[in-house]
């Protein structure tokens, strides 16, 4: 039993590092690639209309979003909101039970 948590952990460990793995690999792109845009656009117009903030909006965006399910940073639908919901049904569906 004590191997099985074990490699239980292990594997919930993995699993983390492999996530979080994609998203610094995902940062660090949008970094790499916006600045070559920022670069690009100031190249070719020098500033006039910066298109390259386009771009940089709406992939930062699921940059965010990215951040948000990688560091559970959901206040309203996080880790510990699941096992709250979860105890709280268990508790009504004991209650319930109780009295039939």
């Amino acid at each position: 039993m004590e191997d099985f948590n074990k490699e239980s952990k292990y594997l919930r460990a993995k699993e983390r590092v492999d996530c979080l793995k994609k998203f610094y690999g995902n940062l660090a792109s949008y970094v790499l690639v916006i600045s070559f845009l920022a670069i690009l656009n100031y190249w070719t117009n020098e500033w006039r209309y910066m298109w390259f903030l386009w771009a940089a909006f709406g992939w930062g965006i699921g940059i965010i979003f990215h951040a948000i399910k990688i560091f559970n940073l959901n206040p309203f639908f996080g880790k510990d909101w699941e096992e709250r919901k979860i105890k709280e049904i268990m508790r009504e569906d004991e209650h319930q039970n109780r009295w039939e």
